[in-house]
């Protein structure tokens, strides 16, 4: 996961709305079964649905009151504690 691409994506929710970002996971989840997709395609595929995932969350807790800085530093920690696990 990369921080700078999950605030740009909580950024463009922000000004969108966030079923853009829901719909563009479920095409690239559908984009997955495609035949043909080489498995460096995958790795991207992946990388970019969990970014997205995490701007999701990210982004959730913003509505819910915490502020930008706080919410993206929350989501990392959560991320980091869990790697190892």
């Amino acid at each position: 996961m990369r921080l700078p691409v999950i605030k740009h994506v909580v950024e463009f929710i922000e000004k969108n709305d966030e079923d853009y970002v829901v719909e563009t996971m479920d095409l690239l989840e559908d984009l997955i079964e495609a035949k043909g997709i080489k498995p460096e395609e995958l790795d991207v595929i992946g990388e970019l649905l969990s970014n997205f995932s995490g701007a999701l969350e990210v982004h959730k807790d913003i509505k819910g009151g915490t502020s930008q800085k706080d919410a993206l530093n929350n989501f990392m920690k959560r991320v980091m504690g869990s790697i190892g696990k």
